[in-house]
């Protein structure tokens, strides 16, 4: 007869085994400047290298068409793409191998005019690394480490503060509240550098529009202060953009990266369908 404690044993080695047996997150370094996420890439045949800007508010990733005729890409059928308070052209794109610190990045989707923007910023904006990369997968964007983590497992389901995470083909939405008013669903914008650009007037709930959307901004509006609760988390004298009427269908406004990047990290887990937030003081 076996001994009790031999199987405890056995129990407790395979669990060991196991635990040590998960493969640890990859890490991709990133910058913060300007009030935007900064990721090095490099294209291959031939290797070049490209400034990524990590924008959650575009539904696919692009790059700019300056970039890719600088890489001799030929481009394909036009597509309708929409922007804050903008429209234009992008152009289709065969799949382009991207990679940032030997991890495979998704490949931009099509190439679009993003010189304005670029010419504002003290590097060049090659392209935006949009809501498909985070498509299947849970990534954390750690703002104090300034890394971003692609986690192999899920995290704890029991984690006490997660909002839902709503992922749309247009791109990425959570609830957070305004001076008290109903929870309301804005679109998941790193590429925002601002905190909050809000709609005032009451936003209808449906499906947004079927055409690429590049939440990306500069915009110059009225601006005031609000109270902000995203979780768990209240926020006293945020920075509010107003507007009248919704940027994108069925949101709200754009949480932005200002609000964001007070957070240590947030993880986007596209897996279960939530945001989890980690305020500063956890981090300590």
């Amino acid at each position: 007869m076996r001994q009790p404690w031999l199987i405890s044993i056995f129990a407790i080695v395979l669990f060991v085994k196991v635990q040590a047996a998960l493969p640890a997150p990859t890490e991709i370094s990133f910058e913060c400047r300007e009030g935007l996420i900064w990721i090095k890439a490099t294209t291959l045949e031939p290797a070049t290298p490209v400034n990524l800007l990590l924008d959650t508010g575009a539904s696919v990733s692009v790059i700019n068409t300056t970039a890719a005729k600088r890489l001799r890409l030929k481009f394909g059928h036009q597509i309708a793409v929409r922007g804050v308070e903008t429209a234009q052209t992008g152009y289709a794109l065969k799949p382009l191998n991207l990679k940032a610190e030997d991890f495979q990045l998704s490949s931009p989707a099509l190439a679009v005019d993003l010189q304005t923007l670029s010419s504002s910023c003290a590097q060049p904006v090659d392209g935006l690394l949009g809501a498909d990369f985070f498509r299947g997968r849970v990534v954390q964007i750690d703002f104090e480490a300034n890394k971003l983590r692609i986690i192999p497992a899920q995290p704890d389901s029991k984690f006490a503060d997660s909002l839902p995470l709503q992922l749309r083909p247009c791109g990425m939405r959570v609830p957070i509240t305004v001076n008290g008013r109903k929870a309301q669903w804005v679109r998941l914008d790193t590429g925002c550098v601002s905190d909050l650009q809000w709609v005032t007037w009451d936003v209808q709930t449906r499906n947004c529009s079927r055409k690429t959307a590049i939440g990306l901004t500069e915009t110059s509006i009225r601006q005031t202060e609000t109270t902000v609760q995203i979780g768990s988390h209240q926020f006293q004298n945020v920075t509010t953009g107003l507007h009248d009427k919704a940027i994108f269908d069925g949101e709200a406004g754009l949480l932005g990266n200002g609000l964001l990047s007070r957070f240590s990290s947030i993880t986007i887990d596209a897996k279960s369908d939530r945001l989890i937030l980690k305020s500063r003081t956890e981090a300590q």
